[in-house]
This record gives C-alpha cells, sequence and structure tokens, in this order.
C-alpha cells in the first residue's frame, strides 16, 4: 500500500511543479490506497471503513472513492467461496438452495455477501468468511499489542493495553457466525416493537461458525440514500430512525449494535431502516447503562448534574486535580450535548467532531488523565458513528424529543452469555 500511495504522490508532486492539474492524480492515488486496503480485509479494511464515514476528512469526491470499502471491496474468487460453503455445509450451494448468484451482493471486511433463494421461496443472503481471517485478525491486534504495551512502558498516560485488548477481544468474536446468529435473533426480537424499524432473521439450518444465511432486506444503503438527493422530511425521518435503532437497545436492553457504518443500514421502498451485520454488538453492565442515562436525562430536562460525578460512577479513573476535570468536562459536555439542549437542532450545521478534536489536542494531558473503562470504546464507536451518519444526513428537528423518548426505555439487564 506504501508503494502504491507513494508513487501517485511522487507523479502529484512531479504536476504541481510543472502546472498540471493534480485532482486526477490525487484520485488516482487514493484509489490504489482504498484497493489496498480492501485487498486485506480484516482490520486493514476496518480502518478505511472508518476513514469514510469522517466527513471532514477528505473532500466529497475522494470521500466517495473510499466509501467503495463499506460494501464493494475486491471480492473472493467465487470458487473459493463456493469450496468454504461446501466444506462448513456439506454440499455445494447448488444443491443446498433453489438460487445461488456466485457474485457478491457486497464485500465487507472479515466475509462476503451472496444473494440466494431457499427452496420454500424465502429470499435469503449468505455470508461466507474469508479463509485465514480469524488469524489474520489475531495477527494483527498481537502487533498492535506490542506497540501499546512499549508505549505503556514510555508513560502511564499512554498505555491503552486494556483499550486494545477490549477491540482485539470484540471484534476477534465477529468470526463466530454462531454468536453472530444469536445477536441477529436477539436484535430481530428487540426492534419488533418498532414497526419502522427491522433487523434479519437468522437460517439455522444453512449457517456453521463460518457460514451465515438470513433472510435477505432489500433497500438502499445509507450512502446511496444519500446520494439520491432526498428532501428534508425524508433525510429527517432516517436520522430519526437511525438513533433508535442505534441508541434504542442501549437503553432497554443493555446492548449497543457496535459497527455503525453506513453500509451497515438499509433504507427500503417502505421508507423503514433496516439494521445489518450483527458481528459487533456489545452488552455492558446494567450500572454502566444507568449512569449514561442519568447524565442524557439531565441534559434533556435542563437539570443541575455533576460530570465529575458521573464519570466516576460509569467507571472512569480520573487522575488530575478536581478543578482541571471539571472544567475539561465542561467543555466536553457543552460539544458533546448540543443536540439535547434545543428543541430545533441543524445536524447540517453541526460542528461538534470538529470541535471536540480541536478540544482534545488543546487539552490532550488533560484528557489523558480521564480514563474510561474499556468498555467504553465500543460505545464511543457506536455513538461517535451515528453521530457521523447524523451529520452526513444533515436533518434539522427536534432531537432531544428523540432521546427524551429512548431515555424512558428500561428493559432487563444482558445476559450473562451477551456481556461474554
Amino acid at each position: 500500500m506504501s508503494a502504491r500511495g507513494s508513487a501517485g504522490l511522487a507523479v502529484r508532486a512531479l504536476r504541481k511543479v510543472t502546472g498540471s492539474d493534480t485532482q486526477e492524480t490525487e484520485r488516482s492515488a487514493l484509489g490504489h490506497v482504498v484497493q489496498a486496503l480492501g485487498e486485506m480485509k480484516g482490520a486493514a479494511m476496518k480502518l478505511g471503513q472508518a476513514l469514510s464515514m469522517e466527513v471532514d476528512a477528505l473532500p466529497p469526491e475522494l470521500r466517495q472513492i473510499v466509501a467503495r470499502l463499506q460494501s464493494e471491496a475486491p471480492p473472493i474468487d467465487s470458487e473459493e467461496i463456493a469450496a468454504i460453503i461446501e466444506d462448513e455445509l456439506g454440499a455445494p450451494p447448488e444443491r443446498l438452495f433453489a438460487e445461488f448468484d456466485p457474485k457478491p451482493l457486497a464485500a465487507a471486511s472479515l466475509g462476503q455477501v451472496h444473494a440466494a433463494r431457499l427452496e420454500d421461496g424465502r429470499e435469503v443472503v449468505l455470508k461466507v468468511q474469508y479463509p485465514g481471517i480469524a488469524e489474520a485478525l489475531e495477527s494483527d491486534f498481537s502487533n498492535l499489542s506490542v506497540v501499546a504495551r512499549a508505549a505503556g512502558f514510555t508513560s502511564k498516560l499512554l498505555d491503552g493495553r486494556d483499550y486494545v485488548e477490549e477491540l482485539r477481544r470484540e471484534i476477534s468474536l465477529e468470526t463466530d457466525y454462531f454468536l453472530e446468529a444469536e445477536r441477529a435473533r436477539a436484535f430481530h426480537a428487540l426492534l419488533t416493537s418498532e414497526p419502522d424499524l427491522l433487523a434479519p432473521e437468522p437460517i439455522p439450518e444453512r449457517s456453521t461458525s463460518r457460514v451465515l444465511c438470513l433472510t435477505r432486506v432489500r433497500g438502499q444503503t445509507l450512502q446511496r440514500f444519500l446520494d439520491s438527493n432526498p428532501d428534508a422530511s425524508a433525510r429527517w425521518r432516517v436520522s430519526e430512525q437511525l438513533i433508535r435503532a442505534v441508541h434504542g437497545p442501549f437503553f432497554s436492553a443493555a446492548r449497543i449494535h457496535a459497527d455503525p457504518h453506513p453500509g451497515n443500514f438499509l433504507v427500503t421502498e417502505d421508507e423503514r431502516l433496516a439494521l445489518l451485520d450483527f458481528g459487533c454488538v456489545k452488552s455492558f453492565r446494567p450500572d454502566f447503562v444507568e449512569a449514561i442515562r442519568v447524565f442524557m436525562r439531565s441534559e434533556v430536562r435542563g437539570e443541575r448534574y455533576d460530570p465529575l460525578a458521573g464519570v466516576r460512577a460509569a467507571g472512569f479513573q480520573v487522575d488530575i486535580d478536581e478543578a482541571a476535570a471539571r472544567s475539561l468536562l465542561a467543555e466536553t459536555v457543552e460539544i458533546a450535548t448540543r443536540p439535547l439542549r434545543t428543541d430545533c437542532y441543524d445536524y447540517a450545521q453541526d460542528t461538534s467532531v470538529p470541535d471536540m478534536r480541536a478540544l482534545g489536542l488543546r487539552r490532550t494531558g488533560d484528557f489523558l488523565r480521564i480514563r474510561p473503562p474499556a468498555e467504553a470504546v465500543m460505545l464511543g464507536r457506536a455513538v461517535g458513528g451515528c453521530a457521523q451518519n447524523l451529520r452526513a444526513l444533515g436533518a434539522r428537528g427536534d432531537f432531544r424529543s428523540v432521546y427524551a423518548r429512548l431515555l424512558e426505555r428500561r428493559g432487563p439487564p444482558a445476559s450473562q452469555e451477551a456481556r461474554s
């Protein structure tokens, strides 16, 4: 990847000297990087997917190139896919299904998805895991752990080993399709009370630990929905659905879908929002959820709240004096909760992500001394990704009321199996 990117940058530099147009060269260089990340799969491709959600990181035309990693990465050979299916299910796909399309619907970071039809007529998708991907992930995170360990020896402030281990554990679980089937079934049940939200159902008789069969949902990904230039009412509808799909299960069942890139959401023709890909679902301690609920409820209601006591209740370690901690938390809360403090918030004008980055750069030392519990990493991934999607949708409306309704939801605590 470095060689491809460096070659493109060298040509770009030469054209600058000669005064030539560099836009096409820039697109070509980024295209090489996207191709490389897609071919590498696993953690590298997940990094590319995260980059595609960064609204401010790239110009729109270049962000569209990177967005290919959300569902259109280079696929692996169809014969290899067929061989995996036969190894896992005991027969080739043409004998297992009434129809099977060897051309993938989508190529994701850990596996690719193929359309099929069961003998009873139901449309399904088959998610087939790439060969060797579990070992590749373990290798990637082993290397990252070495870096984190070395940083920890340098300074306690830079010790990120707990967070790397949390990421390694949660992302490695994505290679267990039996577990993903259980999570899909749980989300399908959770969303039955939401008529405009849905999740596919697993088909156990056509699933294994490396092959997952699910009922098919048809629709546009969030990115394609945006490319269709929807009107303001459609943007609001999808934004409200997105918040309920991501945040709702957190407050009602202490779990969250923690892989919120735009390729994991479909907008259907009947104006529902479908949630896809349940490999990365994080469950939380009930007391952690309650600490977040108390904080957000106080912001929605405009009540007094002590953020320092709140982060400690949620399990944060605070290693700076109270005055500095309160000052930093006050600035953080002001940026993070803007949609909760008004009856009409415009996400098209939202600057919370760059503002939070600027605060982080300005007060890096203080941030490093307020350390969240490891389980908060996946919550941050989910909430941050949801916020980026909301910024891309650019809707304007009463988001405070949406969150207020969610905060009243309560359900049974997450099961021990889910927490593990």
